[in-house]
């Protein structure tokens, strides 16, 4: 290998180092002397609970584990949004879990926390998936209460989305494992069955200290709402666990009597590795994000058998797209080249960037996959659209257009996988957030924003500068270089595959070699839910 391969490599290795090192603290919670607390009172922490749930030695992934990364530093912080969210297997089957941890302020609702529990729902409602709620939690974390209780996508979204889940006969089974109190208690009822632990869960709407204060009535939280009271006297519960183990073992029993599924008929075949190494992605894929290189090696090294069919392989050719297999999953993917092509015109065209014939070619062959029913990769390292009046001229915009549409309309399940820049209008097109990705992660690698960092600051910095001068400052090239460095800073922060991550707009951020599994277990779940619309592009200018 070359010395470029070497320093790639090199580069790419340490930034899987930092996300390593970043997950390992992230997966302590709220620190070891919470995690003390809660072993001393004879409970499991978040992360023991799913992994004594989930099948030994099953793959699993996780969703949003940097979620809050970053957030709330005045409130102290809620590493993974105060709850733990894992897609793996219970008895075989196929289940999403989602855990309070009670180690990061009581397992109190931040913002943030209703957000990620409102995208484990969504994950469940898209894939008709089984979702297992292991709840101990404080409720709503009060000084954040207007940010997190009213609105729309708030925390009433959570009962909502339990009604209609139950309406489409998607499983929820809830264990209370610790508190469950005022509007959360909702969550467990609202499932299918619900557990208790003796001793260390209760369900109440309001605690024994607002009960004395508003009737009067004194009574001890375990006689208000404990174990024996709702499985013995109300008839809330419907099981009582001795212990966390007790509890986790009656739902993998429940969860093994859940009969078949109607799949969505994905087509799959026995699974083959990729015939080229893996591990040359970290060389492959370059330390600078505007250095040019040649995605389809990328590919190679992602599909089975390293077989790839391409479609239109010679037009349009700063978008890939063509058919593979992932994991034995039948696939079409489309994914940004980033390496300088030259057209047969002798035009030369910029790596990463969506020109009008090659959002022609994408939207083609998006129809296809729909007509296959085959579901759909995007693997995104796209700057945006080509600007310019050679592009406008030609109706960049239209065709542009025409494939957000496809995109928009598209009903076979999509996978969106950023490698490196998503800005703009080109992280639309290729399936960002927006679009309804049933998973969408990134690499180490990735950047997020609507344009990248050097030309936003250049941009930001001179608005910044005119309005100085504007207001009668002096303003030299060591002024201009200062704003410039500032804005920059700020900036780059903001394009960070972390900051993003805290927001949840991705999933998660993985390591490469991780990117099939997440894929095979994205089908997996999405084969749980038939197709029940037609593919129809609606109305779009030819």
């Amino acid at each position: 290998m070359d010395l470029n391969f070497n320093k790639n490599e090199d580069h790419n290795k340490l930034l899987l180092a930092n996300l390593r090192q970043k997950f390992t603290v992230v997966k302590v919670g709220g620190g070891e002397k919470r995690i003390q607390k809660l072993h001393a009172e004879g409970k499991m922490t978040a992360r023991e609970r799913i992994d004594y749930l989930l099948d030994p030695k099953a793959k699993s992934i996780e969703i949003g584990a940097f979620v809050g990364e970053g957030m709330y530093a005045e409130h102290g912080g809620c590493p993974s949004g105060g709850v733990v969210v894992k897609i793996g297997y219970i008895k075989g089957k196929q289940c999403i879990v989602v855990a309070n941890d009670a180690t990061v302020k009581a397992g109190a609702w931040f913002p943030i926390t209703a957000k990620k529990n409102l995208r484990a729902q969504e994950i469940a409602m898209e894939n008709k998936l089984p979702i297992i709620y292991l709840v101990d939690s404080a409720g709503v974390y009060l000084p954040l209460q207007d940010e997190i209780f009213p609105d729309k996508e708030h925390f009433g979204r959570i009962f909502r989305n339990n009604a209609l889940m139950s309406s489409m006969g998607i499983t929820q089974i809830a264990a209370v494992m610790g508190s469950c109190v005022a509007g959360g208690a909702y969550l467990p009822i609202m499932s299918d069955e619900a557990l208790i632990v003796d001793k260390t869960g209760s369900i109440f709407l309001a605690g024994s200290y607002l009960v004395k204060a508003a009737i009067g009535e004194s009574i001890d939280n375990e006689t208000l709402g404990g174990a024996t009271t709702h499985c013995e006297i109300s008839g809330v519960t419907d099981y009582k666990a001795k212990d966390d183990k007790d509890a986790l073992d009656k739902i993998k029993n429940i969860v093994d009597k859940i009969g078949a599924f109607d799949k969505a008929g994905y087509s799959r075949i026995k699974s083959e590795k990729p015939t080229l190494d893996e591990k040359e992605i970290y060389g492959l894929l370059p330390k600078a994000r505007n250095e040019q290189y040649d995605m389809m090696e990328i590919i190679k090294r992602l599909v089975d058998n390293s077989e790839f069919e391409a479609y239109k392989d010679g037009y349009g050719q700063t978008i890939i797209t063509g058919y593979a297999r992932i994991d034995g999953w039948a696939v079409g993917i489309v994914a940004n080249q980033r390496k300088v092509v030259k057209t047969k015109n002798g035009e030369m065209q910029f790596g990463g960037v969506i020109y009008s014939d090659s959002a022609d070619k994408a939207t083609r062959f998006i129809a296809n996959c729909n007509q296959k029913k085959i579901p759909l990769v995007f693997v995104q390292d796209v700057t945006g659209f080509m600007v310019g009046s050679k592009s406008e001229h030609g109706g960049i915009i239209k065709d542009g257009a025409k494939m957000v549409n496809a995109v928009s309309n598209s009903v076979v399940p999509k996978f969106t996988v950023i490698v490196g820049n998503s800005y703009g209008a080109g992280n639309y097109a290729m399936c960002g957030k927006a679009y309804d990705p049933r998973l969408i992660f990134a690499w180490p690698s990735a950047e997020l924003a609507v344009m990248g960092g050097t030309q936003a600051a250049k941009v930001l910095a001179q608005i910044e500068a005119s309005s100085l001068k504007a207001k009668g400052e002096l303003v030299d090239e060591a002024k201009e270089a200062e704003l410039f460095a500032k804005i920059k800073a700020r900036y780059d922060e903001q394009v960070s595959p972390y900051y993003a991550a805290s927001r949840l707009w991705t999933d998660a951020i993985i390591d490469p070699l991780e990117t099939r599994t997440w894929i095979s277990m994205g089908i997996e779940a999405a084969n749980h839910a038939p197709i029940e619309r037609k593919f129809n592009l609606g109305v779009i200018q030819v």
